[in-house]
């Protein structure tokens, strides 16, 4: 069976793009929104050959995370690729444009949204749509070992193009409790030893959090917790973050005080992992 040339990719493209216009003004899509879905889906058709990142957002959806917590996690994300900033970052690169991937994850874990290219305002926000449109994801277990194994052996494997750097964005307000044979370290060494950068954003609840600053403000850390023991007894969740998720040339923990901070941690985060703004914290 043979290939399809850049040719008969292109016009594939452009057949796809007509269909889902047709269909997405029928559903009475209209606008903005419209063109940046019409594009995703042309874009996705063709063959990226390279591009500044690409950024695997991996969400927590245990059952500690209740409704409430779960459209705050994917307002969060929306919002911050609506953001002004974290546009200015993905545009500004050497290629102008990154590969974004999200995922959730319990006992088991699914893509949500596949790889989307992202050079533009109106494909960020086509991507934000997609993750507001999601439907309810939950599970049980924290399994966060699991997670990262389906991403060794799923998700980089499939990356579309060549990416300057791959960085895998983990969030969570919990360690993980799966007991895989796997511990979380191992199956993160395999990625950075693949070239992948492990980021962490630790949700901070109850005794994990810090507490508020002037103005009802969270405060925030970027540097390691003081020595205590966090809610549950063991090493504080910002703590075990960085020592069996954090990973990589560059990698870093930044934490959000509980799930009401969560959107200002994304976004900063993904302004940080889309640029070449942060060096190797140690």
């Amino acid at each position: 069976m043979h290939g399809m040339g850049r040719g008969d990719i292109k016009q594939r493209g452009t057949l796809l793009a007509s269909l889902a216009w047709a269909l997405l003004a029928g559903a009475g899509i209209a606008g903005p929104v419209l063109l940046g879905l019409v594009l995703s889906v042309a874009r996705a058709a063709e063959p990226t050959d390279e591009v500044d990142t690409a950024l695997i957002v991996a969400v927590d959806v245990s059952n500690s995370v209740d409704d409430a917590r779960y459209k705050l996690q994917m307002e969060g994300i929306a919002q911050a690729l609506e953001d002004p900033s974290v546009i200015r970052a993905i545009v500004g690169g050497a290629k102008g444009g990154i590969l974004f991937s999200m995922i959730t994850w319990a006992d088991q874990s699914k893509v949500n949204v596949p790889w989307a290219h992202i050079t533009n305002e109106q494909e960020a926000k086509a991507a934000a749509m997609r993750v507001r449109a999601l439907p309810r994801q939950g599970g049980e277990f924290t399994c966060m070992s699991r997670m990262m194994r389906f991403v060794s052996d799923k998700i980089v494997p499939q990356i579309p193009a060549k990416a300057a750097k791959v960085v895998l964005d983990v969030s969570g307000d919990g360690r993980d409790n799966c007991n895989e044979p796997e511990p979380v370290e191992q199956v993160r060494d395999e990625l950075v030893s693949y070239g992948v950068t492990v980021n962490g954003l630790p949700i901070l609840e109850g005794n994990e959090g810090e507490g508020e600053g002037p103005g009802g403000v969270p405060t925030q850390s970027y540097l390691p917790a003081p020595a205590g023991k966090g809610e549950s007894g063991n090493t504080p969740l910002e703590d075990w973050y960085r020592d069996h998720v954090k990973g990589g040339p560059g990698s870093f923990v930044l934490p959000a005080n509980g799930y009401a901070d969560f959107g200002r941690a994304i976004r900063q985060k993904f302004v940080l992992e889309v640029s070449s703004l942060f060096g190797d914290e140690r």
